[in-house]
């Protein structure tokens, strides 16, 4: 059964799709009857600039409009983000961070001082396999997807499918292709 009442905070670079990751996170939870809501934060508007984007999936009525200050789930799409301090700002000992990263969570976590959960994802491998560029927000996505059990791996293939069959179906079908290696490796851990 998917949880509700969860908050998320997705970080990354404008043009990596912090923006679009929420937004599928959040039309992913509305396919089980959750109120969400799902938005970006952006600083200076221009490629590579720091973007935060959050994420509301509530079993009620959601009332505050403001960003999430202490989410139960961080994403981050883009490892050299982790030098910013907020970052870490707001987590809890059992706030999740999750990171695109192919080292090991202890010497991450080590490198930069975070003595909470973390979980370490190889996005820009399974990206560049899947799309053959660096694009690694339906890597992230997927993982706070599994781990907070907000959405459904059916529900999530489908919001992402219809997304990104907008572009082109081979776009749309290489995502597919991510969620479900990320999906099973996760189930695998």
């Amino acid at each position: 059964m998917v949880e509700g009442n969860k908050e998320f905070r997705i970080h990354g670079r404008g043009g990596q799709g912090a923006k679009s990751a929420a937004q599928l996170l959040a039309e992913a939870a509305i396919l089980q009857g959750k109120y969400v809501q799902a938005f970006p934060e952006y600083g200076p508007e221009r490629s590579g600039a720091p973007v935060a984007s959050f994420v509301r999936i509530s079993r009620t009525r959601i009332t505050t409009h403001q960003p999430v200050v202490s989410p139960d789930y961080v994403g981050v799409i883009d490892e050299s983000m982790l030098t910013f301090s907020l970052i870490q700002e707001g987590l809890r000992k059992d706030s999740l961070l999750i990171v695109n990263s192919s080292m090991a969570e202890e010497e991450l976590k080590k490198r930069i001082g975070y003595k909470g959960k973390l979980y370490c994802v190889p996005a820009t491998q399974i990206a560049m396999k899947h799309l053959g560029m660096n694009k690694t927000n339906t890597v992230i996505l997927t993982a706070l997807a599994f781990f907070s059990k907000s959405a459904t791996l059916n529900d999530l293939k489908k919001v992402t499918y219809d997304l990104f069959k907008t572009k082109s179906e081979s776009i749309a079908d290489s995502n597919l292709k991510i969620i479900k290696e990320v999906w099973n490796m996760l189930k695998k851990r």
